[in-house]
């Protein structure tokens, strides 16, 4: 059997069709809905650990990346970004490397630039890789520089600060010689694995990785996308803030919200496309596709543009999860066993009939699902900095590693993260968050400790992916 893993960086799972229709209205992915259909549905996924290297680090090795032991990583060449942000151990063996090891021919088509950063080597095992550069700040262009009008062009004057600015400086440089759709993120991702599959027809059996950052920020896409959402001709927005929305005027939310929603709709066309490839090559009876997210992104809820791990929630925490067999076999079944990104390497192991030679903590959860099964979990917990988030059926623990700054929402309330309810719930706060020190194996690291009682503990005061820092600074 070959197996593709497709992975979208901050895809809301509220914008995926099947799950149902984001706040502001149902997006157009008619490509992910058949695709969906033909699939198992998760309804109860979630990462292990974030943001983006963090996710991809359990997602690759099938480890638990909590509680960061061995993780206040400051390499050269990268910001010092939030714990956990760093490379694969050595000592981890990951996916590619198992399925290299039994045979299969491996590669990794990928645009998210952080994993290819100075001292990353989430390269491992993989026949071949192909990086495609611009992304964000990847510093694959020195000029032309950006005039300020330009500048006003991108970013509105009430967003414009030395970070931003620098954001959008190298953002726009990268993509000075775009001129058709086929130049843009997604398409070119998706092009390319479409490429390897022509290329390696050959192989008698395959691990594909398709890893694409969009339709994670900045959100630059074709205009006919956005106008599909909004036909106002308005001040262009395609960065958060990181900040409450409270003050940000209704347009240029509206603005990103379309420009969002336009990106998760290239996304489905060209996904579609190298499914259609997939079909064209005789692939869709041998191979299963697996397909999910790093994490969602807030645009709006409750006041926020971002994403963060305090206060967490589900537009962020909650991810897609559908897994297609060849045949489409299972269509139409769906599961709500909880599953995190761990997880899936423990799947792709099983499909692929290999045994790992060293312990993981993923859990294969295929055949529960398929079973219609309870699974072996009744709670996940996720990390992401020096906050944890334990999620069950009924409650949503969010609060530091050292105990504080405790949020609790009851998940069968009416508008469930309207209120915290810890104060009325003690005892539901101590068993949950025993479950959090229980999977802190070996304990939460003092550094760890230490970080979060320097963090501000009242609700949207939580820190941004990456630490304090000035802008020059070398790790």
């Amino acid at each position: 059997m070959n197996i593709v893993l497709v992975i979208f960086d901050s895809l809301r799972k509220d914008c995926v069709g099947v799950y149902g229709s984001s706040p502001w209205g149902r997006l157009r992915t008619p490509h992910f809905d058949v695709f969906a259909r033909e699939s198992l549905v998760m309804t109860r996924a979630f990462p292990e650990s974030l943001p983006t290297l963090p996710a991809r680090r359990a997602v690759y090795t099938g480890r638990r990346v909590y509680p960061f032991h061995h993780a206040d990583f400051r390499l050269k060449g990268d910001f010092v970004g939030a714990p956990g942000w760093g490379p694969i151990p050595e000592d981890q063996p990951t996916l590619a490397e198992y399925l290299h090891e039994s045979g299969y021919r491996t590669a990794l088509i990928s645009d998210v630039y952080h994993m290819f950063k100075p001292s990353k080597n989430f390269t491992r095992g993989f026949d071949q890789w192909s990086f495609l550069r611009g992304q964000e700040t990847d510093p694959a262009r020195s000029g032309p520089r950006l005039t300020q009008d330009q500048i006003d062009h991108w970013l509105p004057k009430e967003m414009q600060n030395e970070h931003t600015v620098a954001f959008i400086q190298q953002c726009i440089m990268n993509i000075h010689d775009r001129t058709k759709e086929e130049d843009y993120f997604a398409p070119r991702v998706l092009r390319e694995a479409s490429i390897w599959l022509e290329q390696n027809q050959d192989a008698p059996r395959f691990f594909l990785t398709v890893e694409s950052f969009n339709p994670h920020e900045p959100w630059l896409v074709p205009s006919h996308y956005r106008r599909m959402y909004s036909k106002e001709e308005s001040q262009e927005q395609v960065k958060s803030g990181y900040a409450d929305t409270s003050a940000l005027d209704k347009k240029l939310m509206d603005r990103t919200r379309a420009n969002y929603s336009g990106a998760v709709t290239l996304c489905d066309r060209w996904f579609g496309f190298f499914m259609e490839t997939m079909d064209v090559l005789g692939l869709l009876n041998n191979t299963a596709v697996i397909f999910t997210a790093d994490h969602g992104h807030s645009l709006g809820d409750r006041n926020y543009l971002g994403k963060r791990g305090y206060p967490s929630g589900p537009e962020v925490y909650d991810v897609p999860l559908l897994v297609r067999f060849p045949g489409a076999k299972h269509a139409g079944a769906k599961s709500d066993l909880f599953v995190q990104h761990h997880d899936i390497a423990a799947a792709i192991l099983q499909l692929a009939g290999v045994q790992p030679t060293r312990k993981i903590d993923g859990i294969s959860f295929l055949d529960q699902a398929i079973a219609g099964h309870e699974g072996k979990r009744d709670y996940v917990t996720v990390a992401w900095g020096s906050a944890v988030t334990v999620i069950t059926k009924r409650w949503w623990l969010n609060c530091k590693v050292d105990g504080t700054g405790v949020l609790l929402h009851d998940l069968k309330a009416s508008e469930p993260f309207a209120m915290n309810v810890a104060q009325t719930n003690p005892e539901i706060v101590k068993d949950l968050f025993a479950k959090a020190q229980q999977d802190a194996v070996h304990g939460f690291p003092d550094w760890l400790v230490d970080l979060a009682k320097s963090q501000a503990d009242a609700p949207g005061c939580s820190d941004l992916a990456a630490r304090p820092q000035p802008l020059d600074a070398v790790p």
